[in-house]
């Protein structure tokens, strides 16, 4: 028998499911009957359970023959064997079983939440999060994707309390002092949709699209935050019902927000349950990069009310069906309902962060095998949701968004209510555009990497100047490396959809190519001036000029740039810089050329690479690369000033933001510092006097900015004064800024107190794991954070919600130092820890990247900063 799948020889149907939660004891009592079709005689039933007490098992068929089963828990596969004394004959039975169970507080299946009201009261309400594999938690189930059934869910609760489940109440009544209450029938769909949230909970009125209802639930006291949130559901649900060509699958669509949430948010058909700062916000006071994820997370999970609840995956190796799909279809909804945030420009920054892992020899493919459910966990990262989006962009732009579109309408109907894979996705597009759409996709779903696109001239052929462009795969190290592990390399190609835009005699023609093979060649035209390959900056591979025809385009910087193909060009020299392929000086002369650069995303790559060289730099020559920052940084800063213009963008005003913040963290300058000072007074004095937000001196976006200044120079006083506003913060947002504002408080005393908090009780479990990433990426932190870490680790693993322990294990990424490197790895494998899939790994190479940078390039790095005045 399969360790992790269960038989096929029966099959559920139907789950009349009922559940009695206890949120004073934290736990849950439930009922349920099961209709299965049997589909071959047995005489047992092999179905998941986990951390569950079943007291009793029995099944009955049409003909009313019953049985009464012996149950076995299996905890190590968490499966229930229920054996009976005679065989089960094909057709329909009805499986009844009783269990119990407890409200844990792993924040997975049937959990415990708590939150505090404003008189300082605490109170619990019971949430649930069942994907990958949690449900075998709340009830026993076939709990695999393919295994779709209706679920029929009654809740029994206290009748002070709210429930809310995937479909619309259809009845209420009261039994023994309880309030019951019977939800309608869902669509057929997979266990890890189902879901049911108990306490206190408030709802905003609804607004309808058609004939759904679509309300957003908090817990008293925040129900003013939930009408952004509940506009962009509106308007996204619009949005795909027209894309899709399919109504919503459902009744109603509510919109939760839980005190404590492992993960963003939960596309629970009908009771999308979210993390409270993806979803509540104060639109007033927010900044663009906040109003901008909450957009982002919602538009996300309804589009997969199609995309993962309509259509799901047949098993886990095709999760990026599902998510792929999501962030490609997030992206779409919300630059047409905000079209001045240019989502598709600043997707950039996203598909920049999977080429970035996807150029690791331990990267993966977007779908590959899955077999044991921990390696499902370690699928939801960058690869699945940003390289699988990026794939899906680079499609529809070579097809075309209406063939695009028409062939995904016809996979979602031939799929509805059902299962499907990649093959099925391929077949519906593929007959839409009338193309073999596997021939040119299934490389970058099934292989892992990406191609380096080399572009250089050939002046001396026959027919004319041509252009030679040539694929390889691209890599941060060197096969020589010794601390990678090394997998079989063959010599592979892609088909590559180039789109290349040609200038000559100030006239420019785009040109498409499909590169099939390692090279291939263009003409170009007499008067040529300049070219750029990946115009319009969608597709997912790097590339690399030729000196001549790199200074060719910098010229053109940055008028005849758009914003992502200048994107494109910085983060693909710095990849190029820490790969080895050209000298880190160069780099530091390049970014030279970007002092007039005016675009948010320009920036963000800027930026991040001047936080690496932040954390590989030599203490004498910090002072020296802080003068350097300063001196890329701040002739924007001096433009744009710390107030925004009446005629300014968003993307301007938060690019303001981003400046400030590195000129007063990473450059240290002593001005900027002190203007953020009087700023942050001045906010204060304004938000006591409770001001409306038009007449504020301080822009909202600058001001996490001044947070994380004011923290990166703080003393113990400020650290406190951010810790009490943390705790008695009025939106999620602002909690948000002042918690994360806890890590960058340089003094050891200051980190040692923010390291103790996050095993204290004193911080959530969902947010603990994040303060700890963020101090092992920290030069001043770094060193105590890993010896917190190596301490706590056993409270660690107990505490923090699986994810978020992942999450903060991709802190060591910032040990950057050759001895810390070896103590990681030493403790990583003497403790045998295992993140599931790659994840570790992946880890482990990146901080051998950044070690072999410093190594590399230390002294070329200190010799160019010399030029730069310290301190």
């Amino acid at each position: 028998m399969d360790q992790y799948r269960l038989p096929r020889d029966v099959v559920p149907t139907r789950y009349d499911l009922r559940l009695e939660p206890d949120l004073a004891a934290s736990t849950f009592a439930g009922e349920e009957t099961i209709t299965v079709t049997v589909r071959e005689t047995t005489d047992e039933l092999v179905l998941n359970a986990a951390e569950l007490e079943i007291t009793a098992a029995a099944i009955e068929n049409q003909a009313a023959v019953s049985h009464r089963g012996t149950i076995e828990l299996v905890d190590a596969l968490e499966r229930c064997r229920l054996r009976f004394p005679n065989p089960l004959s094909p057709g329909t039975w009805r499986l009844r079983l009783s269990f119990k169970g407890r409200l844990n507080e792993k924040l997975r299946g049937f959990y415990r939440s708590t939150y505090q009201d404003g008189t300082g009261a605490t109170h619990a309400l019971a949430a649930t999060q069942f994907e990958a594999t949690d449900a075998r938690r709340a009830f026993p189930c076939w709990d695999e994707p393919d295994f779709k059934a209706v679920f029929a869910t009654t809740l029994v609760l206290d009748p002070a309390l709210t429930a809310v489940s995937n479909t619309a109440v259809v009845s209420e009544r009261f039994e023994n002092g309880k309030k019951v209450l019977r939800f309608a029938d869902t669509i057929r769909m997979s266990t890890y949709l189902v879901a049911f949230v108990v306490g206190l909970l408030e709802p905003s009125d609804p607004v309808w699209v058609g004939p759904t209802p679509v309300r957003v639930w908090s817990v008293p006291g925040k129900r003013h935050l939930a009408a952004f949130g509940q506009e962009i559901a509106a308007f996204s649900l619009r949005f795909f019902e027209d894309y899709y060509g399919l109504p919503y699958p459902g009744d109603k669509l509510d919109l939760l927000a839980i005190p404590d949430f492992a993960s963003g948010a939960m596309e629970n058909l009908g009771a999308i349950t979210f993390r409270e700062s993806a979803l509540l916000i104060d639109e007033k006071a927010a900044t663009h990069t906040e109003l901008e994820r909450v957009a982002d997370v919602v538009a996300h999970e309804n589009a997969h009310m199609w995309f993962g609840d309509l259509v799901t995956m047949t098993w886990w190796n095709g999760l990026w069906l599902n998510e792929a799909f999501a962030t490609f279809m997030e992206m779409l909804a919300v630059d047409k309902w905000k079209p001045e945030w240019q989502r598709w420009t600043t997707f950039g920054v996203s598909r920049a962060t999977a080429l970035a892992v996807d150029g690791l020899w331990s990267t993966r493919p977007i779908e590959y095998p899955v077999h044991a459910p921990h390696d499902a966990d370690a699928m939801f990262d960058v690869l699945t949701y940003e390289k699988g989006a990026s794939a899906l962009r680079m499609l529809e732009q070579y097809l075309g968004p209406t063939t695009f579109r028409d062939g995904v309408r016809e996979y979602l109907r031939s799929h509805a209510y059902g299962n499907a894979d990649t093959g099925d996705l391929w077949r519906a597009i593929g007959s839409a555009a009338r193309q073999p759409v596997p021939d040119v996709m299934d490389g970058w779903i099934f292989s892992p990497g990406y191609p380096l696109i080399t572009v250089r001239l050939d002046q001396e052929a026959q027919s004319g100047a041509q252009l030679v462009v040539r694929q390889q795969r691209f890599r941060y190290l060197r096969p020589t490396d010794s601390n990678v592990v090394k997998e079989n390399d063959p010599d592979q190609r892609w088909q590559v959809p180039l789109q290349i835009r040609i200038t000559a005699h100030g006239q420019s023609e785009t040109r498409r190519l499909l590169l099939t093979e390692a090279e291939a060649r263009l003409g170009l035209p007499t008067g040529f001036d300049c070219l750029l390959v990946n115009e319009g900056g969608h597709g997912f591979y790097r590339v690399q000029y030729e000196p001549e025809l790199l200074e060719r385009l910098l010229r053109r910087v940055p008028d005849g740039l758009a914003a992502i193909e200048r994107f494109n060009l910085v983060n693909d020299a710095w990849a190029a810089t820490v790969a080895g392929l050209s000298p880190l000086t160069d780099y530091l002369d390049f970014t030279a050329r970007f002092r007039g650069e005016r675009d948010k995303n320009v920036w963000a790559v800027l930026l991040d690479s001047f936080h690496m060289l932040h954390r590989i730099v030599e203490p004498p020559d910090r002072s020296a690369l802080e003068a350097f920052v300063r001196d890329r940084v701040g002739p924007a800063v001096t433009e744009l000033g710390w107030a925004p213009r009446t005629s300014e963008d968003e993307l301007s005003r938060q690019l303001r933001a981003d400046l400030l913040r590195a000129l007063g963290t990473i450059g240290n300058d002593r001005d900027v510092q002190a203007r953020a000072a009087e700023l942050y007074g001045e906010y204060l004095r304004d938000a006591g006097a409770k001001r409306p937000a038009p007449t504020t001196a301080v822009d909202p976006n600058v001001v996490p900015a001044l947070i994380a200044i004011l923290a990166y120079a703080g003393d113990a006083t400020r650290y406190n004064e951010f810790y009490e506003r943390f705790r008695a913060a009025a939106t999620p947002q602002e909690e948000r800024r002042y918690l994360y504002a806890l890590p960058a408080f340089q003094p050891a005393a200051l980190v040692d107190q923010t390291l103790a908090r996050t095993i204290s009780g004193e911080i959530r479990t969902q947010d603990a794991p994040y303060l700890v990433r963020v101090l092992l990426m920290s030069v001043s932190g770094r060193e105590r954070a890993w010896t917190f870490l190596k301490s706590s680790w056993d409270t660690m693993d107990q505490l923090y919600p699986k994810n978020g322990l992942r999450r903060m294990c991709e802190g060591v990424t910032g040990l950057a130092t050759a001895e810390l490197e070896r103590d990681a790895r030493e403790f990583f494998s003497a403790r045998k820890i295992d993140l599931g899939g790659k994840t570790l790994e992946q880890y482990l190479e990146q901080l051998r990247i950044t070690v072999a940078l410093r190594e590399r390039e230390g002294t070329a790095l200190s010799r160019h900063l010399g030029s730069f005045p310290s301190d």
